[in-house]
């Protein structure tokens, strides 16, 4: 019995690791989006960042393959948002849109890095909001999921078909706009207030 609790831990592990999303996340995804903060490419899952680092737009890319489609989506939530803002450590925890832009591009180059970027000259619907969690104690880190989406060069997305950035439901929001394939690359950070 304890080599089967063993084998089952390691496999645990061994898939938890390989997510590019934190556990329990839906939709998982394996597939590792590369996350330009100033000189630095976030390539590990989970990598604890400062607000100031995490000030502005981070860049995008990917350091393994270069992406071929013709458009993509890019957000980034806040799984971890106070419900009770006046006493944070009480009560549940939603989430907070940061970012939804669309219109990004594989540029096809790779840049100083080694990392193919890709770039987009929209800022919206959803401008990047750098995170900025509460101070709590005991101190919480926040996890600020990055999704790409790939999608048809024709789809708009307005910002009435987002919805509230509070409680933002991505579930919701994939139905709306029509999204039929989960999302091709992903990576999180972690910013505690």
């Amino acid at each position: 019995m304890q080599t089967k609790i063993s084998v089952s831990s390691f496999l645990f592990a061994a898939l938890a690791t390989a997510l590019s999303t934190p556990p329990g996340f839906k939709p998982e995804v394996e597939d590792r989006l590369d996350l330009i903060v100033g000189d630095k490419v976030i390539t590990v899952p989970g990598t604890s960042l400062t607000k100031a680092e995490t000030a502005k737009q981070p860049g995008i890319g990917t350091s393994d393959v270069p992406l071929n489609g013709s458009s993509y989506i890019y957000m980034m939530i806040d799984q971890d948002v106070p419900a009770n803002f006046a006493n944070p450590s009480a009560g549940g925890r939603r989430t907070n849109l940061h970012a939804l832009i669309t219109g990004f591009k594989p540029t096809g180059q790779k840049d100083a890095n080694g990392v193919y970027t890709l770039t987009s000259t929209s800022t919206g619907p959803i401008p990047y909001v750098g995170p900025a969690p509460p101070a709590e104690r005991p101190p919480y880190a926040h996890r600020y999921v990055s999704l790409l989406y790939e999608v048809p060069e024709t789809l708009t997305v307005t910002r009435t078909q987002v919805g509230q950035t509070f409680g933002f439901d991505l579930a919701a929001f994939v139905k709306t706009v029509g999204l039929t394939e989960p999302p091709v690359r992903a990576n999180y950070w972690n910013v505690t207030g």
